[in-house]
């Protein structure tokens, strides 16, 4: 979604949404309980059109973004969505059993019985954006199709070509009333979240989720967020400082930095503050000879976010900060590109825009720290970050980073992987997102948790427990045993 605006989507278009939805889930009601072989078979049919459109979704992706890498399209948006789609389909039998609990003493001795049954939402809402187009599509859509829920997807209209081919390959794979499509600008956007849907998650920014939280309101509808924020990176005293800028500078560079989990900026000891200079500037050069024409090298999506980091660097450049291109070819990227080299800004202000906004993009702020007690309250003292990171082998540094501060989630010695572990739930904190997916945690959020208790039919448990009138010894017993220390 773009930043919202006072626009009018076409009548058309909002009664096709509607419509969707009420034929989405009239469809869901008449099924009724929704057998793992159904899911199973939905999930098989999503991968199956992934296997098959691979190469035309990574042409798509390529060019939307002008330049992306080919193995950048097919790891990070077909093959994550195979895997999220896989492990659902392999896991989803069990996640669907009845959760046993204990019913209140004296209610199990007396044949009371307690479990959680996992029941579809119904029609679940996907704001999906442009930074990985097709995965944010997928990976939610595979945990919504293991919880037995159907979807209305509305993808990034920053990337319309991949956005088209998701509409088809979705229309392929699923009758509209099990998943569908609708693609457009901030008008159909809007409309879209303003739908009563059973949840919706939204991917995408902290200042546009405010509005998508605004218009589910108005509807109560349970929303997922997944945001982004400031991810900051510390490099410990006792880290092993060539391989952690190294796997720093692959995080940084990977997409050219457009990932909600990328490192934003990093915290590093003072003295060792030209080193990692240096070791940034080889890691780059290690992995790039050139840029500028390297298909292997991500263009900034377009010309608003290129104005936009270029504003960060010319704000820095104000402030008097070191500006340090890491251009292995020292190449012009002035006029005729829509990339940006991988820039280190050195020892930027606080309130530089480079430490205020998120980045989302190829620059890297780098701040000193004398001991390492700074590098937590700076940290504390901003909002809490979808990811936090920690280089070292310092175990009470760790605990103290992993104890003293909040976020989404956290790397201990690397960057991003956390995202990889299908296992492990991924979402944010506070501005960085609320709620999560991924594994049993989606099929869990996609799902309704309903508490269901059965009575024994051998005894009078109301007159037993004293709740029976008219209230005498029974009842007062029952009080007494209860309000006690």
């Amino acid at each position: 979604m773009n930043a919202p605006q006072q626009v009018v989507v076409s009548p058309d278009v909002e009664i096709k949404m509607q419509d969707a939805l009420a034929a989405q889930r009239e469809s869901y009601l008449q099924e009724g309980y929704v057998s793992a072989e159904t899911r199973i078979d939905r999930i098989n049919r999503a991968i199956d059109v992934l296997v098959r459109h691979a190469s035309r979704i990574s042409d798509a992706i390529n060019k939307d973004f002008v330049c992306r890498p080919d193995q950048i399209n097919l790891m990070t948006d077909v093959a994550a969505s195979i895997g999220s789609m896989k492990h659902c389909r392999k896991h989803l039998k069990k996640w669907m059993k009845n959760e046993k609990r204990p019913s209140t003493f004296p209610l199990g001795l007396l044949g009371g019985r307690s479990h959680i049954q996992y029941q579809p939402k119904g029609v679940v809402g996907i704001v999906a954006p442009w930074n990985f187009p097709v995965s944010m599509v997928f990976q939610p859509l595979a945990g919504i199709l293991a919880a037995g829920n159907r979807a209305m997807i509305k993808p990034s209209e920053f990337t319309p070509e991949t956005s088209k081919v998701i509409e088809e390959i979705i229309a392929e794979a699923f009758d509209p009333t099990e998943v569908t499509t609708f693609c457009g600008g901030p008008e159909v956007g809007q409309a879209f979240t303003s739908l009563p849907f059973d949840h919706m998650i939204f991917t995408g920014a902290t200042n546009i989720a405010r509005h998508v939280l605004t218009a589910a309101a108005r509807n109560l509808v349970p929303v997922t967020l997944e945001l982004g924020g400031k991810s900051p990176v510390v490099i410990s005293r006792s880290a092993n400082l060539e391989q952690a800028i190294s796997r720093v500078m692959v995080g940084k560079t990977l997409n050219a930095g457009q990932i909600c989990l990328a490192p934003d900026y990093l915290l590093v000891p003072e003295e060792q503050l030209e080193e990692v200079i240096r070791l940034a500037t080889q890691a780059v050069a290690d992995m790039y000879t050139s840029l500028r024409d390297n298909d292997q090298y991500t263009a900034v999506i377009n010309e608003r976010h290129h104005k936009r980091l270029s504003s960060y660097l010319e704000d820095a450049e104000k402030r008097g900060c070191r500006i340090i291109p890491l251009n292995p070819a020292n190449e012009d990227f002035s006029t005729g590109t829509g990339k940006i080299p991988p820039t280190l800004i050195v020892s930027p202000e606080t309130d530089a825009l480079c430490m205020e906004e998120e980045i989302f993009g190829p620059l890297l702020p780098i701040r000193t720290y004398r001991d390492f007690g700074e590098t937590i309250d700076f940290i504390n003292a901003n909002p809490r970050p979808l990811a936090a990171y920690y280089f070292g082998t310092d175990k009470g540094e760790e605990e103290t980073f992993l104890h003293r501060t909040t976020s989404g989630g956290v790397c201990i010695n690397d960057v991003i992987f956390h995202i990889m572990q299908e296992d492990m739930p991924f979402g944010g904190i506070g501005p960085s997102g609320m709620g999560s997916y991924h594994g049993v945690e989606g099929f869990k959020t996609f799902s309704h948790a309903k508490s269901v208790y059965s009575q024994s039919l051998r005894f009078n448990i109301a007159k037993l427990g004293g709740i029976l009138p008219p209230y005498g010894k029974a009842t007062d017993g029952a009080i007494k045993a209860q309000i006690k220390s």
